[in-house]
């Protein structure tokens, strides 16, 4: 086979940056003109060290204990999964702790927060290149609201944080056309794990969740469900180690049916 004469998807298309079309903004502009800083003291948690034992207890945990969440714990997973570590130029890209494809970097970051201490409940907005979090508003019926955001699926109530994730298509098509949603699937994966792996650094759970009712989700929000919209969510909460026991319940199915 002759390569020389193949033509690849990556070809056919010219993008807006080829066109040099504006570049969109890296991060959304913040949300209210108030906002609330993270502390970085990340020293003073008691952060695992054995990668390979990270590694290999990381499992997706579905029982919290409902005991209070530090700040600074609620800090250090935000940090570890979009925090900003450089800017590149004046404003053409971010370099952070998770990688993207040409970091462009197309998800915003939300939560519901519950049982966080010195936060009050609701929804929150996380600003990236300050490394604040902005309160956007009080839930009302929590247990409703969150419930429905997630197709009913109870157990993540008893989570001290819910992330939720959103996509802006653009920042990813300005660079990959047609290719953009691709490379968004694949960054996907990088956040959720790095979520993982942070958690269970410092004794907590998390459990993705794909099962979002995206409508729900952006009206929590206040996002256009176009230019912006809920695509993923991941819980994060206070464990016990015996508890994993009771996660193994959840698969009871699988020995039932002899699957």
């Amino acid at each position: 086979m002759d390569y020389s004469e193949l033509k690849y998807d990556v070809e056919e298309f010219e993008s807006d940056q080829d066109k040099k079309l504006p570049q969109p903004p890296l991060v959304k502009n913040a949300m209210r003109k108030e906002s609330i800083e993270l502390p970085k003291n990340f020293k003073d948690l008691s952060i695992h060290s054995d990668f390979l034992e990270i590694i290999n207890t990381r499992h997706s945990s579905r029982v919290y204990t409902q005991e209070p969440m530090s700040l600074l714990e609620l800090s250090y997973i935000l940090w570890t999964c979009q925090g900003v570590k450089q800017l590149r130029g004046k404003h053409y890209a971010t370099l952070r702790t998770v990688p993207s494809g040409g970091a462009r970097h197309g998800f915003e970051l939300y939560f519901a927060c519950q049982n966080v201490e010195g936060l009050q409940p609701g929804t929150y907005h996380y600003l990236p290149m300050e490394h604040r979090i902005e309160f956007l508003n009080p839930i009302d019926k929590v247990s409703d609201v969150l419930s429905a955001s997630l197709c009913g699926q109870l157990w993540a109530l008893k989570a001290n944080v819910i992330f939720y994730f959103s996509y802006i298509p653009y920042r990813t098509e300005w660079r990959y056309g047609n290719l953009a949603h691709r490379i968004a699937l694949v960054d996907l994966g990088h956040v959720g794990e790095n979520i993982y792996l942070a958690s269970t650094s410092i004794d907590l759970g998390t459990c993705g969740i794909g099962a979002c009712a995206t409508r729900i989700c952006d009206e929590m929000f206040e996002l256009d469900g176009e230019n912006e919209f809920i695509i993923y969510s991941q819980t994060v909460g206070k464990v016990d180690r015996k508890d994993f026991l009771k996660e193994k319940s959840f698969y009871e199915f699988v020995e039932k049916e002899g699957l």
